[in-house]
């Protein structure tokens, strides 16, 4: 038998230079240049403008709505993407493959979509429309609303982070600790969370960013009542659509540093995740 000798391939300098410089000049065009553009545009009538701008009652309203919102959202989505990814990695069951469809629905259905569904649940002329109103309970075009749609795009990240994690890390130095007569929860805390806790603060936070960055689905539930249903990207909009340039950079710039941490920790947790993961691998072996 011949066997022939590996080709030795190399690209050329000039075609490595030219990948290069097209992936600088996209990034340039489309991540450098438009927070420059928000900070240039923020900050165009001075550092007074826009601190005056973040201060107006309607910023701060909305500044507020939008903590209060990824407060209660992200929590619940992290209990719910713990005990999903435990569920799908740990056990078989029937329905399992339907659950996992049904945490990857937020990513294939629009925002504007979800927002619409909530609307023809909750609102006055839908489905439970009739029922809250005579209960005087408000859902739609008020915080609530703004929740449950927040809570709806956002509740698949923490799951989707863990549960490959957790299916690679495995499952026998839980089965050590159960055998060695530790509790469920003894195990969880000891065991399980020091193995996943990178990739559950990885999956925390892409839904906190997300969570604050909300527009599609809020806009629509949301009913853009100033001061009291405007997020922070709602802001965004009606003070631009007013014309008022600084406010309107000003709470993107917030947004756009909100973007800017999230990018750089990210890269941090999925390092630190790679590194636990390896270092689970030599411990098994």
């Amino acid at each position: 038998m011949i066997r022939r000798k590996p080709l030795s391939v190399s690209d050329p300098t000039w075609f490595r230079y030219l990948l290069i410089s097209l992936s600088l000049a996209v990034i340039g065009l489309f991540l450098v240049l438009p927070l420059w553009t928000v900070l240039t545009e923020a900050f165009a009538k001075g550092w007074a403008s826009y601190r005056d701008s973040l201060m107006h009652p309607d910023a701060l309203a909305a500044i507020r709505l939008t903590l209060l919102t990824a407060a209660v959202a992200v929590p619940l989505t992290t209990v719910f993407g713990i005990a999903a990814a435990w569920a799908i990695a740990r056990f078989d069951f029937t329905g399992k493959n339907l659950l996992v469809t049904l945490i990857d629905l937020p990513f294939s259905v629009s925002p504007v979509i979800a927002g619409l569904i909530y609307v023809l649940v909750f609102g006055a002329q839908g489905w439970l429309g009739p029922w809250l109103a005579a209960h005087d309970i408000k859902i739609i075009f008020a915080v609530p609303g703004i929740i449950l749609a927040t809570l709806f795009v956002t509740f698949p990240f923490v799951a989707r982070e863990l549960i490959p994690l957790m299916q690679e890390i495995g499952h026998e130095e839980e089965e050590a600790a159960l055998s060695l007569g530790a509790s469920p929860w003894q195990m969880f805390f000891s065991i399980t969370l020091p193995n996943i806790k990178w990739g559950l603060l990885y999956g925390i936070l892409l839904c906190n960013a997300r969570a604050m960055g909300e527009f599609g689905a809020v806009s629509v539930v949301s009913g853009h009542i100033r001061g009291l249903t405007n997020t922070l990207p709602l802001h965004v909009e009606v003070t631009y659509d007013e014309y008022d340039f600084v406010g309107s950079f000003a709470g993107a710039s917030l947004l756009a540093g909100l973007a800017v941490v999230t990018l750089v920790t990210k890269t941090f947790l999925e390092w630190k995740q790679t590194q636990d993961i390896k270092t689970a691998r030599l411990m098994s072996e």
